[in-house]
């Protein structure tokens, strides 16, 4: 078992580095290339950051275990909220009154829904994915149009990167990303055998807390720094583009049966987590240590129901 644990950790760090590489070397090539600053937020940024999980969820696939797939999703929108907003929570106030988020808040509650409607079908296939997706493309469509007239602050942007460079951070970002989820799927797979528990049981717990590791540290420093006012922000629209984009993509890889514990917990632990967030949206209440406390005690005890 000790090699496959080392698989799983491996993999995890070869996603989190080559994630941000691939970053990196995306967004400034687009810029060089002249696309404009909002695009490359919008497209470039998001579809980057997110591809740590979309290659998980894609080599699962390839590799015959679909149930890892959808568990890391679902298990990642729910860790978002539940755990990258409450253990910061404990160290310090987390300002999100202070957010605006009211209309991305609304669009990942209705995404939610669609895609639990979507898997009460049974199995989701290639014509999800496009429905999914076409949905991707009006939020995005719809945001640009409502926000070209702003000036887009790009993650990861560096006018004086050098060419050699940028291109070092793309070999990196495309070689690590496949090898890393192909070493975190395979390892999984092994211990979620050695267990005797499911493929959807990993993926809903250890594939998708070391998949959301990035966003938890990135918040623990901003709450450290007491910075994490964004926080909220950036969990809504990582939520929504894990059930959009990388169900979206991943479905058309390949169909992914929707086990029945999905339809009866975990589906309804992720909506009743995205909820969680009306007050903090809707009455602009700050996180505080104790609401901090609750999010986190919720999040142990929905790990404990599902290895239990």
């Amino acid at each position: 078992m000790l090699m496959e644990w080392i698989e799983v950790g491996l993999g995890l760090v070869l996603l989190i580095f080559a994630g941000d590489a691939l970053v990196k070397g995306a967004v400034n090539l687009a810029l060089r290339l002249g696309v404009p600053a909002l695009v490359v937020s919008l497209t470039v940024v998001a579809f980057g950051t997110s591809a740590p999980e979309l290659l998980v969820s894609v080599q699962a696939i390839l590799d015959g275990a679909p149930g890892l797939a959808l568990g890391n999703v679902v298990g990642s929108n729910t860790a978002n909220v539940l755990l990258v907003l409450g253990v910061p929570a404990l160290i310090a106030t987390m300002h999100t009154g202070a957010c605006e988020v009211r209309r991305d808040y609304l669009l990942m509650l209705g995404a939610t829904s669609l895609f639990i409607g979507l898997c009460f079908t049974g199995v989701l296939v290639w014509w999800h994915g496009i429905v999914l997706l076409v949905v991707l493309t009006a939020i995005l469509l719809s945001t640009f149009l409502s926000s070209r007239e702003e000036d887009a602050e790009v993650e990861g942007a560096d006018d004086a990167m050098a060419g050699w460079k940028v291109g070092a951070f793309l070999v990196m970002g495309l070689i690590g990303l496949p090898l890393g989820a192909g070493l975190l799927v395979g390892g999984a797979t092994e211990i979620a055998l050695a267990f005797g528990v499911s493929e959807a049981v990993i993926g809903l717990t250890l594939v998708a807390i070391g998949t959301s590791l990035p966003e938890l540290a990135t918040t623990v420093m901003a709450a450290i720094r007491r910075h994490a006012d964004v926080a909220l922000g950036n969990v809504i629209g990582s939520n929504l583009f894990n059930l959009l984009a990388i169900m979206g993509v991943a479905v058309l890889v390949g169909p992914i049966p929707v086990e029945a514990g999905f339809l009866e917990v975990d589906l309804w632990v992720m909506l009743a987590a995205t909820l969680l967030l009306v007050p903090f949206v809707f009455l602009r209440r700050d996180i505080t240590r104790l609401w901090g406390a609750v999010l986190f005690g919720l999040y142990v005890a929905y790990m404990a129901t599902v290895l239990a």
